[in-house]
């Protein structure tokens, strides 16, 4: 037997890197290969098409075990579980605990509670937690900064009194003044100081973290992968520095620590950025010296995010969050919450929350992700992003730290500018179609209205007033399309743009796909056509469709023929638009021809443009 395989090994030579190059280069028929194939990131580094063994040659962290330091294939050695958390906004304690009882029969393991600080009591929280044994569901809580402490007086109060056993119980308080630094604006250093009575008080419940990084945040506003990583270390690292300043143990400190960070739609890097996160952060605790190499664990609970989802075309948006889900599993989070579908435009429904769990019950329940370890170890694409990802995040960290750490930063606003600058550069690739938000600027559906759907507004349980400080912003990629099609739905007349095909079939065919995608991202009303024979066929058809814009599609070369023609016998009844860039248009613009559409047009700045011209 092993003579047959020797055999069946010898007769297949592998093949090098470079006899790998030298195909694909016979296979782009002299197209360039850097352009063509290597990504280039938004995180700093490019990403090849292809990668092989010897590529993972001189990376360390591959050589590393699930469970043990540095942590990047996971800190579990035997499966892969995680929580089902489910959020919950608790205006009534006993219909809060009524729905939470409700969904721990749904397949939830994890219930997340948001109080008002002016509702933390004992009988608030008896009356909430009635029926629910914390020793085998994970409860987290969010409530006023200023309230933090004597929530977790009440809570272990509650626990010893119910005889729950302790030391078993896991959980989190969501303390994080830093947080509220970048979303409201106001410098609540003060707060800080409640830190180390926040983790006295929690001192009977060890499986309970209270120290929170909310990277989340910056995840819902735009920021770039790597930006959430070194910035989501730099925070954790100022809260260390808090706690160990004041007088709390190494080990304990690291301890208490939990972060909460989103996960968008890219799908490998997500899954190398945790990776990369829990490298990093095992790093920078052991130089603590804590008594354990078990205080170096990262927790993360991954939040599906709010950015990439859309109003219109929503449905996508659960396509974007199962993904995401994925990512968030495979990369071996602690815990999950998976943003309902509906979330851009109402409080979600009883539906989009049954989803949102199920898909991770998919996960789980079909796909058996909770008993595989770290399965993307190993993966050579994988473990290369894994590596140049946690080199970015790294060099943001120590920037952080050289400016005098993430407290100084964003104080001074410097990191709320940072990601809002990402936001804007995100927006304008989306305005040029360079960032694709599928259902809004890439295939629109032609024939979907909003149905009254209004984009949400962010509101705080808390009600404080916003500060001084700049403030993350939250606008959805989507948020500018949504706004010039709502618009559109508005106006009293829905615009109809009408393709006037003519000549080679292929051209006219393809810019008539493109030229419809295009305009129905403004919620017009796109009339495809097989062909004329005739511009004036084209034209006299357009006006009878009673059409406000008529957009010609054919080839460049016979633009020079139709184009102008076209545009006259038009005689300004409708707005009149060439779809491409030929290299006639310099005569055409001549001839009185202003509006062109094409792959490296602004889409969104174009749309407004002719909703203006069109009275909208």
């Amino acid at each position: 037997m092993s003579n047959i395989k020797e055999k069946l090994f010898t007769e297949f030579t592998a093949p090098t890197t470079q006899e790998w190059l030298d195909k694909i280069e016979v296979d782009l028929k002299g197209a360039d290969f850097q352009k063509r194939l290597v990504w280039r990131t938004n995180e700093g580094f490019n990403v090849q098409p292809f990668y092989r063994r010897e590529d993972l040659k001189d990376l360390k962290a591959v050589d590393s075990l699930p469970g043990e330091f540095p942590f990047v294939r996971g800190n579990k050695k035997d499966n892969n579980l995680w929580f089902v958390r489910q959020n919950i906004v608790v205006d009534d304690a006993k219909a809060a605990n009524a729905k939470a009882l409700d969904i721990l029969n749904k397949g939830v393991d994890s219930l997340g509670f948001q109080i008002p600080g002016k509702d933390v009591s004992k009988e608030f929280i008896a009356t909430l937690l009635e029926g629910i044994l914390p020793q085998y569901v994970e409860l987290n809580f969010k409530t006023c900064q200023r309230h933090c402490v004597e929530l977790a007086k009440v809570l272990v109060e509650y626990f010893k009194e119910k005889n729950y056993p302790l030391d078993e119980l896991k959980g989190s308080i969501n303390f994080d003044p830093i947080g509220k630094i970048l979303k409201k604006g106001k410098d609540v250093t003060a707060v800080l100081a409640e830190a180390t009575p926040l983790i006295e008080a929690l001192a009977e419940l060890p499986g309970y973290k209270c120290i929170n990084v909310n990277s989340v945040l910056l995840n819902n506003a735009g920021a770039y992968i790597y930006q959430e990583l070194g910035y989501a270390l730099a925070w954790g690292a100022e809260y260390l520095n808090v706690l160990t300043e004041a007088g709390v143990d190494a080990t304990e400190a690291a301890k208490r620590i939990k972060f909460n960070m989103g996960v968008s739609e890219n799908y490998f890097m997500e899954i190398a950025k945790f990776r990369a996160a829990r490298l990093l952060w095992a790093q920078i605790v052991k130089q603590y010296e804590p008594k354990c190499d078990c205080a170096c664990q990262m927790h993360v609970c991954a939040i599906t995010s709010e950015y990439n989802q859309t109003l219109f075309d929503s449905y996508v948006n659960l396509l974007r969050s199962q993904t995401e889900t994925m990512s968030a599993a495979i990369a071996n989070v602690d815990s999950i919450v998976v943003t309902p579908f509906d979330k851009p435009y109402e409080t979600p429904t009883e539906f989009a929350e049954r989803i949102a769990r199920n898909q991770q019950l998919l996960l789980k329940e079909e796909a058996h992700f909770d008993k595989l370890v770290d399965v993307s170890g190993g993966s050579y694409t994988i473990e290369h992003l894994t590596d140049a990802i946690a080199k970015e995040g790294w060099k943001l960290f120590l920037a952080v730290e050289e400016a005098g750490g993430f407290l100084a930063e964003a104080l001074k606003g410097n990191i709320t500018n940072d990601v809002n600058t990402s936001n804007d550069k995100r927006h304008a690739a989306a305005a040029t179609r360079r960032e694709f938000i599928l259902g809004t600027n890439q295939f629109p559906n032609f024939t979907e209205t909003s149905d009254g759907k209004q984009p949400m507004e962010c509101c705080c349980a808390c009600g404080h007033e916003e500060g001084e400080l700049p403030v993350l912003n939250k606008e959805r990629l989507a948020s500018e399309f949504e706004t010039l099609r709502l618009a559109t739905e508005k106006a009293k007349k829905q615009p109809i743009a009408f393709m006037l095909t003519i000549g080679n079939l292929a051209m006219r065919q393809a810019r008539a796909q493109f030229s419809c995608n295009f305009l129905a991202a403004a919620g017009y009303k796109v009339m495809d056509n097989l062909g004329f024979k005739t511009i004036e066929e084209g034209v006299d058809a357009a006006l009878a469709a009673n059409a406000d814009i008529v957009v010609i599609c054919s080839s460049d070369d016979e633009y020079a023929e139709y184009a102008i023609p076209a545009f006259q016998y038009l005689n300004g009844r409708a707005m009149y638009v060439v779809a491409g860039a030929p290299a006639c248009s310099e005569d055409l613009k001549a001839a009185g021809i202003e509006n062109f559409i094409h792959v490296k047009s602004n889409q969104l700045e174009t749309l407004r443009a002719y909703n203006a011209k069109l009275g909208i």
